[in-house]
């Protein structure tokens, strides 16, 4: 073998080589990206990143500046955490935060003043325990009566009592300053990304403008009303119609045999063109949301992940469809695929949703979607209702919490529910008062769970009310 060759394959597998490491690298980028949709681990990471950095900050000034006291770090750190571990919760006042914080710090400055008064000096090295107390009860009754409860002004009327070298009054004046720092910090982080985290992560909230519909089966029409309405809540929003006809017959014996089956193939497309136009006509005079169409032969579920593919689109959504008691097929392989996918089950004439159930097990990226959806659907005036279920009471604090976090990014009218019941009983006693019911598809469980239990939405066949399976592209 020559060098030329030799080099050729070199080349060859350097190329493969470099092929296979970036798709490593964008699968590990939508992992990633799924990750931190979760907003329990973005407020982990936020504080392994930001709190670190604020306190660097810190350290540098105080360094640069002698008299600061090295006591100024706990209650910021400590304070720093329970303002970005829970950004909406009872202490992520950055005002409370600034004002505990110092009045902690005078109440402590109360006590050294006043122990020294009553007992006379007690020596650099220690602490009139009548003065420790003394700084609790007035930290707790001033924070308690302008309520600025925060556990780290606690810590900071105690340390006044401990500031060694520094004057106990330039530790309150450099409480107050360095705390100002976390709280602008915070607040900017906050609004400026925590509050908006939905446009920069959640990529269904920018995205799914363009919808593709497979009119396949019976319930074709109500599915595309379903899509176009998804769509028309944005402003971008297109609807695709896909017909897909059988392959062309390639066996032919003669020129008039191919000049029928052409007749025929004609004559198909041409109907399916009419079938189509009709459809979109609806769509785009009731709704005023852009309607094309596309007619394509083949294999139907290669036919439309091509015409997805062809037609810019985001998302597909497909009539519902069983074969034996189990997905169809062609579900099974939009399901998994590149495309974010809904399945829609009609079970009437409903073309409107106003009242909309979301059920979520878990938070992530399939969670935000689903809720995402619903508020399109619902609009201004109707309500959605977001619901987990538990099966013991110990669940439900977390529940709540969870719910309040996915909830957070959506507007409309949206109500949490925490249910101790069985998912499915919950949505067969509860569906008959809402016109759609909004799920996952499970497909981020393993086989085997599959196997064992049956996802949610093959065991509600007999409910009366429409039902949305959403499956999280990959």
């Amino acid at each position: 073998m020559d060098l030329r060759h030799l080099a050729a394959r070199a080349v060859a597998r350097v190329g493969a080589l470099r092929a296979r490491i970036r798709r490593i690298e964008r699968r590990e980028k939508v992992a990633f990206g799924r990750w931190i949709e979760n907003t329990n681990n973005l407020l982990h990471l936020s504080i392994l990143l930001i709190i670190p950095v604020l306190i660097a900050g810190v350290t540098l000034i105080s360094n640069s500046v002698s008299t600061l006291s090295f006591l100024l770090f706990p209650p910021l750190a400590s304070g720093s955490y329970t303002l970005f571990s829970d950004p909406e919760g009872r202490y992520a006042s950055p005002v409370k935060f600034v004002v505990a914080l110092t009045v902690g710090a005078l109440c402590g400055l109360v006590a050294v003043g006043f122990t020294g008064w009553a007992y006379g000096p007690t020596g650099t090295a220690l602490v009139h325990p009548s003065a420790a107390a003394l700084a609790i009860f007035l930290a707790g009754v001033t924070t308690w009566a302008l309520d600025v409860e925060v556990p780290s002004a606690f810590s900071t009327a105690l340390l006044t009592l401990v500031t060694g070298d520094v004057n106990p009054e330039e530790y309150v004046v450099s409480i107050f300053f360095a705390s100002v720092v976390i709280a602008i910090a915070f607040t900017v982080w906050r609004e400026q990304f925590y509050e908006r985290r939905a446009e920069y992560l959640y990529g269904t909230v920018r995205g799914d403008d363009h919808v593709l519909v497979p009119m396949r089966g019976e319930t074709a029409t109500q599915t595309a009303f379903f899509a176009a309405r998804l769509a028309a809540a944005h402003s971008a929003g297109k609807v695709v119609l896909l017909d897909v006809l059988p392959p062309e017959a390639t066996d032919e014996s003669d020129a008039d045999s191919d000049a029928d089956a052409d007749g025929e193939l004609d004559a198909d497309t041409d109907a399916s063109v009419d079938r189509l136009e009709s459809c979109a006509h609806k769509l785009r005079t009731q709704l005023g949301v852009p309607v094309e169409i596309a007619v394509a032969r083949g294999d139907p579920l290669t036919a439309t992940t091509e015409a997805a593919a062809n037609t810019n689109s985001d998302l597909v959504v497909t009539p519902y469809e069983e074969d034996r008691g189990l997905l169809s097929d062609y579900i099974r392989g939009l399901f998994g695929g590149s495309y974010d996918t809904v399945a829609f089950r009609s079970t009437g004439e409903t073309y409107r949703w106003r009242r909309i159930l979301v059920l979520v097990s878990r938070p992530g990226d399939a969670a935000h979607a689903m809720i995402d959806f619903a508020t399109r659907l619902a609009g201004k005036t109707g309500s959605v209702s977001v619901t987990t279920c538990i099966a013991s009471e110990v669940e439900r604090r977390p529940a709540e919490s969870k719910l309040a976090n996915l909830v957070e990014t959506a507007d409309g009218n949206i109500e949490t529910r925490v249910a101790r019941a069985d998912v499915t009983g919950f949505i067969a006693s509860n569906a008959a008062t809402y016109d759609l019911v909004v799920l996952g598809s499970s497909g981020d469980r393993s086989p085997a769970s599959r196997f064992i239990s049956p996802p949610t939405f093959e065991r509600i066949r007999e409910i009366d009310c429409d039902v949305a399976v959403f499956d999280r592209g990959h």
